[in-house]
C-alpha cells in the first residue's frame, strides 16, 4: 500500500495558477489587486467600494461537532464543499480565517485545510503570510505602549494604575508571559506595575479587524476600546489617549482581505481570524461581504464546534453585518461520535454501535441549535477508512428521522470530487428550505439573561452560576451604559458545558461565569468559563521541533 503523502508534501506538488488569473475567475483585474508576489494578493478598497451595489450571493456556514482528538476536518471540509461546488460549474468562494503561529508552532498545527482540500500556498498561510497579524500585534502593542507612557508622563488622565486592563499581545504560545511586572529599573523605565500577555488572535484588535467593514469603521471601533479605569472608576479609552489614528494606519492594508487559491484553483480569501473559544472565530466581515458581492455562492466556516463558533457567526457577525445564512452545516466523522460515546482513541477502528449511538446525541444537540436561528442544515460526514457500512447507515438513518440531509464527504482523499454530494445536497437545500434567520436574544436585555439565554439554549444548561468578580464586573458595566452588547462566551471547545471531561450531550448542569470582561471596540462583553486561558502554552515536544527549511528553501514539518 502507497503511503499517502503529507498535507505540506500535497501543498508542494500544487499546480498553482497566478493570483492575476484567480481573480479573473470572480470578475477582479489585476487593477484591483496588490500582489504579495506571484500566488498572494489584497483586494483594493478601490474595488470593494465599487462592488456595494451588486446584489448578494448565498451564504454558506460550516461548523462542527464539539472536537475530540479523533479529528473532524471543518476547514478541510469547507475547501472540499467549494471545491465540489466549482466542479458543479457553480462560482463560488471560500472564505477562511487566518492561522496563528502560536498553534502552528504548538499542537494543533496550521489551519489551511488537509489532504487534497487545502489552500495554497500553504507555507506562506501558516506563517507570516501578508503580514496581517504583525500589523495586529503592532497597533495593539502600540496602545499599550502609549498607556504606560502616560503613566510615565504625568498621567493627566488619573489612571489608576492597578485598574489598566490593556495587556500586551505576541502571536507565539508562551506561557512564562502570562502574568509579568513591568516597569521595573527605576524612575526613567515607567511605572512598576502588574500586566502580562495574551496571543494575538485574542486580542480586541483582532476582534475589531473581524468585525469592521471599512478603515473609518475601524478607526471608531478603536476609539472606543477601553484601556483602564480613573482612579474614581471611570473608563479610559484609545480615544481619551489619542492614539486610534496611528492604530489605523499600521492596519491600513491588514484590512484589505487575501486572495489565495485551493489546490483546484478555486478562489480563497484567507483573512482575519479570532480564536473561537476566546473570541468570535470568525474570518473578517471585510471579506465575506466582498465575497457575497463576488461569488453566487460563499463558504465560510466558524471555530470548533457549533455552540461556541456557530453561535458567535449567528449572535455577532450576522447581527453586526446584517448578514443571512442560507444553510449552515455540521461536520461530524464516526470516529468522533464514537469518542463522545466514551470509547478511547486506541479503540476507534473497531465498530461500536452503542458508543455511536450515545455519541450521537452531541451531533443531535448542534442539529437542535442550529434550528433554533431559523437555519436549515445539511450533515457532513466526514468519511475515515475505518467507518464501517454499519455505522455510516446508523448516522444517515438517525439525521433523516431528524429531517436533516446527510452526505457522505470525502474531501481529503479525493479533494472536489469527494465533494460534490455534499455540494449537491448543500443545493438541493438553499432550493427547498428557506432560510428564517434569527439572532437568539434581544441585545438590550441584560447582561444575565442574555448568558442564561445562551447557555440554557445552546449548550442545555440548568442555569448560570456567577462568581463575586463576575457580578461585579456586570454591576460595573450596567452602571456605565455598557449592558446592552451582545455576549461572547469564552467555554472549552470539547463539551458544551463548561468542563471539557463531559463529551456527548452532557445533561444537569450549571454554567459558571468566573471573569466578565469588556470589548467596547469590539462591541460585546465577553464571559470567560472554565479554565479558558488568553495565552497557550507549548506541549513537552512542540510542533517547532520537528520543522525544518533545507539550502534550497524547502520547508518540511508544518503541517
Amino acid at each position: 500500500m502507497s503511503k499517502v503523502p503529507s498535507d505540506i508534501e500535497i501543498a508542494q506538488s500544487a499546480k498553482m495558477l497566478p493570483v492575476v488569473e484567480i481573480a479573473k475567475k470572480i470578475g477582479l483585474s489585476e487593477d484591483d489587486l496588490e500582489l504579495y508576489g506571484k500566488y498572494k494578493a489584497k483586494i483594493s478598497m478601490e474595488a470593494i467600494n465599487r462592488l456595494q451595489s451588486k446584489s448578494d450571493g448565498k451564504l454558506i456556514l460550516v461548523t462542527a461537532i464539539n472536537p475530540t482528538p479523533a479529528g473532524e476536518g471543518k476547514t478541510t471540509t469547507s475547501v472540499g464543499l467549494a471545491d465540489g461546488l466549482s466542479k458543479l460549474n457553480k462560482n463560488v468562494i471560500v472564505c477562511l480565517r487566518e492561522p496563528s503561529l502560536g498553534p502552528s508552532f504548538g499542537v494543533k498545527g496550521g489551519a489551511a485545510g488537509g489532504g487534497y482540500a487545502q489552500v495554497v500556498p500553504m507555507e506562506d498561510i501558516n506563517l507570516h503570510f501578508t503580514g496581517d497579524f504583525h500589523a495586529i500585534t503592532y497597533a495593539h502593542n502600540l496602545l499599550a505602549a502609549m498607556v504606560d507612557n502616560h503613566l510615565q508622563q504625568g498621567n493627566a488622565l488619573n489612571i489608576d494604575p492597578r485598574q489598566v486592563i490593556f495587556r500586551r499581545v505576541i502571536d507565539l504560545n508562551d506561557r512564562a508571559l502570562r502574568n509579568v511586572i513591568i516597569g521595573l529599573g527605576g524612575r526613567v523605565n515607567g511605572v512598576p506595575r502588574e500586566s502580562g500577555f495574551d496571543i494575538s488572535v485574542a486580542s480586541e484588535v483582532m476582534a475589531i479587524l473581524c468585525l469592521a467593514d471599512s478603515l473609518m469603521n475601524l478607526k471608531e471601533r478603536f476609539s472606543r476600546i477601553v484601556v483602564a479605569y480613573t482612579y474614581d472608576g471611570k473608563p479610559v479609552t484609545a480615544a481619551d489617549l489619542e492614539a486610534e489614528g496611528s492604530m489605523t494606519l499600521l492596519m491600513k492594508d491588514a484590512i484589505k482581505p487575501n486572495l489565495v487559491q485551493t489546490l483546484e484553483n478555486t478562489p480563497a480569501f484567507v483573512h482575519g481570524g479570532p480564536f473561537a473559544n476566546i473570541a468570535h472565530g470568525c474570518n473578517t466581515m471585510t471579506a465575506t461581504k466582498t465575497a457575497l458581492k463576488l461569488a453566487d455562492y460563499v463558504v465560510t466556516e466558524a471555530g470548533f464546534g457549533a455552540d461556541l463558533g456557530a453561535e458567535k457567526f449567528y449572535n455577532l457577525k450576522c447581527r453586526f453585518g446584517n448578514l443571512k445564512p442560507a444553510v449552515t452545516v455540521i461536520v461530524a466523522t464516526v470516529r468522533a461520535l464514537k469518542m463522545h460515546g466514551g470509547v478511547a482513541k486506541s479503540d476507534l477502528g473497531q465498530e461500536n454501535m452503542e458508543a455511536l449511538a450515545k455519541g450521537f446525541e452531541n451531533l443531535e444537540k448542534h442539529i437542535e441549535n442550529v434550528g433554533k436561528f431559523g437555519v436549515p442544515a445539511v450533515v457532513a460526514i466526514n468519511a475515515f477508512p475505518t467507518d464501517t457500512e454499519k455505522e455510516l447507515k446508523f448516522v444517515y438513518d438517525k439525521c433523516n428521522e431528524l429531517g436533516v440531509e446527510v452526505a457522505l464527504s470525502e474531501v481529503w482523499a479525493k479533494g472536489g470530487e469527494g465533494g460534490i454530494e455534499l455540494a449537491n445536497k448543500v443545493l438541493e437545500t438553499i432550493e427547498n428550505k428557506p432560510s428564517n434567520f434569527k439572532v437568539l436574544y434581544d441585545e438590550n436585555l441584560p447582561i444575565k439573561e442574555k448568558v442564561a439565554i445562551i447557555a440554557r439554549e445552546v449548550y442545555g444548561a440548568n442555569g448560570v452560576n456567577f462568581t463575586a468578580d463576575a457580578e461585579k464586573a456586570i454591576a460595573k458595566f450596567t452602571e456605565l451604559g455598557y449592558d446592552k452588547l451582545p455576549i461572547c462566551m469564552a467555554k472549552t471547545q470539547y463539551s458544551l458545558s463548561d468542563d471539557q471531561t463531559k463529551l456527548g450531550r452532557p445533561k444537569d448542569f450549571d454554567i459558571t461565569v468566573r471573569e466578565v470582561r469588556l470589548s467596547a471596540g469590539a462591541g460585546f462583553l465577553v464571559c470567560l468559563t472554565g479554565a479558558i486561558m488568553t495565552m497557550p502554552g507549548l506541549p513537552k515536544r512542540p510542533a517547532a521541533c520537528n520543522i525544518d527549511i533545507d539550502a534550497n528553501g524547502k520547508i518540511t514539518g508544518l503541517f
